[in-house]
């Protein structure tokens, strides 16, 4: 199996721990371990912090806590802690089911522009991958069903979809779930849905649909710790599906990274546990971010326009200037110091993607200095005139 290179993960790399205003990031401001705790009740704070220290640091339980599969057991209908396997982030539970499900020859459909994983590590194993392409109309993203099932095939294997959308923001709602869930039982596929924004329904937004696990055996989800509480650095992500998926991927993560982190996994514990309080904080964040894009947008309407997210944190920005967003994201970070990721590495050529979850400082001052250096390479229809 051979990997196409992760084209937005090699650009992040570049300039991540470079530049001071980074507001293209896919996840809610990071807490520390400290911040953590704090948030949690006095009594239970001095608990957690006396169990954490006294962790002792060896191998953890090879698909995860009890402890932890049954709290992510909770969050789900009908779900025992056997069908859950808690992976080191997201990005390992895509690949432990991609590899354990998929052969060569068999048909995919995959949603796109996304997450690269998503579709590039099908591609590798030798599938047949057929893109299920965002719909567009009037610089407003959507996803169009029926196109789905146009694509959908007797010999599908998989159909893989991810709501809240990485990079548009659109949403599935809870009928399209249920609708492609039906499309997939039909042709005998599995669907597996990527819902590394699970949590994150925005203020005067629709309400996120629940789990695709929830509609059947025929659904995987795909969850992490990383977008929707802050947590990237724990390395928390899990699958939940039947007990025999569970335990295929199981066997394939022996030859990758064999344990979750004990360390992780009991502060990831600790999180699910008091979510809401990490939703309330994180809450917080958003709303004022989006209040101050939507002030930025409107002040630069003549420069650049976007399609506010539906759900999660990110959306695309279409910027007026002829120029290549590879260019001018290189430019914005080595001269500016601010992060927004190329539309190119989505295929969105003419886009950047910005991420609402940023500290609102950070993220006020990065809508500034980027809005100061379109304005240096976008002509004004004033200046035109004089030519």
């Amino acid at each position: 199996m051979k990997l196409e290179p992760f084209a937005l993960e090699r650009w992040m790399t570049t300039w991540e721990t470079k530049v001071s205003f980074d507001i293209a990031e896919s996840g809610i401001y990071p807490l520390t371990t400290r911040e953590l705790l704090d948030l949690l009740p006095a009594d239970v704070r001095q608990r957690t912090h006396d169990e954490m220290l006294d962790l002792r640091l060896g191998y953890s339980e090879a698909r995860g806590t009890i402890a932890l599969r049954s709290e992510l057991a909770k969050t789900y209908e009908g779900i025992s802690p056997d069908e859950i396997l808690v992976t080191t982030g997201a990005i390992e539970a895509n690949f432990l089911l991609f590899t354990s499900l998929l052969k060569p020859g068999d048909h995919v459909v995959a949603v796109y522009p996304a997450y690269q994983q998503l579709y590039s590590v099908a591609k590798a194993i030798g599938c047949e991958v057929s893109p299920w392409n965002i719909s567009q109309a009037n610089h407003r993203f959507g996803f169009d069903v029926d196109a789905l099932e146009r694509l959908v095939r007797p010999d599908t294997r998989m159909i893989v979809v991810n709501t809240p959308h990485n990079p548009t923001g659109a949403i599935l709602n809870q009928q399209d779930l249920e609708r492609i869930y039906a499309i997939a039982e039909a042709a005998g596929a599995f669907v597996l849905c990527d819902e590394a924004y699970r949590w994150l329904d925005l203020p005067e937004g629709p309400q996120l649909a629940a789990p695709m696990r929830n509609l059947g055996p025929a659904a995987i989800s795909v969850g992490t710790v990383s977008n929707p509480f802050g947590l990237p650095g724990l390395r928390i992500g899990w699958i939940v599906a039947t007990g025999d998926i569970a335990r295929a991927c199981w066997s394939t993560r022996d030859y990758t990274s064999l344990s979750p982190a004990g360390i992780s996994d009991y502060l990831a514990t600790v999180a699910l546990r008091h979510r809401d309080l990490l939703i309330a904080r994180n809450h917080a964040i958003v709303v004022e971010n989006l209040r101050a894009a939507d002030r930025w947008f409107e002040s630069n309407a003549d420069i650049v326009t976007w399609d506010r997210p539906r759900g999660g944190l990110l959306a695309l920005v279409r910027y007026a200037a002829e120029m290549p967003s590879s260019l001018m994201t290189d430019t914005l970070a080595a001269d500016h110091s601010v992060m927004l990721a190329p539309g190119s590495a989505f295929g969105y050529e003419g886009h950047l993607r910005i991420g609402v979850g940023q500290r609102p400082d950070t993220f006020a001052e990065g809508l500034r200095r980027t809005a100061a250096y379109l304005r240096t390479i976008t002509r004004e229809p004033a200046a035109a005139a004089t030519d």
